[in-house]
């Protein structure tokens, strides 16, 4: 993002294993507030002031998201393998889709009343930790976390590479889940429901737009 991450990766260039693990740890903790995490964020809010809850979401989010960014970026570390146009257009119109859809959805609990001041949100409406999971998977094949993948490629040492290719995985898994923590509970616990309107509006919008930008993708190394 900014092309900070460039600048953090190239201080692994000709490194040490302990500089390749710092920048891939950083990197990690870095790729949590690209964009579309933060608009998918939005949309994991408990209504209720929870931190076990939110911290649960966090890790089923952040777990799914390692999960399918180290199968994926496993074949570039080890073999530079492309992916193919069409698979990397159809997972960023599914990353669009996905993040408009948790809009909407975030705007129907809304409207049911679940942000308001004392309500008591019934149990159907909530974020199950196996929703979150499943985010984070589809979530994990994204063109910013194949950005994150690219830059771990440049690594020499392959050795290296997997290496920073797991730190990458498991700090973003992390950062997530520290974000969702806090944003959820902060969120809850300050009874900001009527800001939901404006973060639901903002991240279907997001959506919209990511996945029509998706169409125009140039292929990327994955």
């Amino acid at each position: 993002m900014f092309g900070l991450d460039d600048v953090l990766a190239s201080y692994s260039d000709g490194a040490g294993l302990l500089v390749v693990a710092l920048v891939a740890i950083v990197l990690g903790f870095r790729h949590a507030t690209d964009p579309d995490h933060l608009a998918a964020l939005t949309t994991l809010a408990p209504s209720e002031p929870a931190p076990g809850r939110a911290a649960r979401l966090g890790v089923a989010w952040g777990a799914g998201h390692a999960l399918t960014l180290s199968i994926f970026g496993l074949p570039v570390v080890l073999f530079n393998a492309l992916l193919p146009e069409a698979v990397q257009r159809g997972a960023e119109t599914a990353v669009g889709v996905m993040i408009a859809a948790l809009a909407v959805w975030l705007l129907l609990r809304w409207r049911r009343g679940e942000f308001a001041l004392h309500a008591h949100p019934a149990a159907h409406g909530a974020r199950t930790a196996r929703q979150a999971f499943l985010v984070g998977l589809v979530h994990g094949v994204g063109g910013s976390a194949g950005v994150g993948v690219l830059l771990v490629a440049t690594i020499d040492s392959r050795i290296y590479a997997v290496t920073a290719l797991a730190l990458l995985a498991v700090f973003t898994a992390v950062s997530m889940t520290v974000l969702t923590t806090a944003f959820g509970t902060a969120f809850a616990r300050l009874g900001v429901g009527r800001a939901v309107p404006v973060l639901g509006a903002a991240s279907l919008a997001f959506g919209v737009w990511y996945s029509l930008g998706a169409l125009s993708l140039a292929p990327y190394y994955f």
